[in-house]
């Protein structure tokens, strides 16, 4: 891991056990500089109540300058969110892990970001590709060039 990206993470890291972080939103595990879990939990009224997701980070060595890879963790015991901009396999569509990603974000504004994203949703539904999109996927959801046509 780059100095850059080692310093930043231990600073986010040192806040995050400092200040805590937002509600609903728990760091579950950052044993390391290049995996870090989150669990993540829309607070207050709306089609997700009562619902939690695991969301992983991924950083690589240009951390901050890069996005890190982020999606909702799938396994037996855990699905991702039924939402028009997160794929079945975790994969989530939003522009701040794409073209609007900035230096200036944190881990903790991203999950703050998903969560409102989740929050505001009108309809539970997937993606219209999904299906395709998920049979096609790379591993890492960094290696997808999205469209982003919806500001919803």
């Amino acid at each position: 891991m780059a100095s850059i990206a080692a310093r930043r993470l231990a600073k986010e890291l040192k806040e995050i056990h400092a200040e805590g972080c937002p509600v609903g939103i728990n760091l579950l595990k950052a044993d390391d500089f290049e995996t870090w879990w989150f669990s993540i939990e829309v607070m207050g009224e709306s089609l997700y109540k009562n619902e939690a997701y695991t969301l992983q980070f991924r950083f690589d060595a240009q951390y901050p300058i890069s996005s890190p890879a982020v999606q909702f963790v799938v396994t037996d015991g855990h699905q991702a969110p039924i939402h028009p901009h997160v794929y079945s396999n975790g994969h989530i569509c939003a522009s701040i892990l794409g073209n609007e990603w900035s230096p200036v974000l944190s881990v903790t504004a991203v999950c703050v970001t998903l969560q409102s994203m989740l929050a505001s949703c009108k309809k539970k539904e997937r993606p219209v590709d999904n299906d395709r999109y998920v049979r096609h996927a790379p591993d890492n959801p960094k290696k997808t060039q999205f469209h982003y046509d919806d500001d919803t």
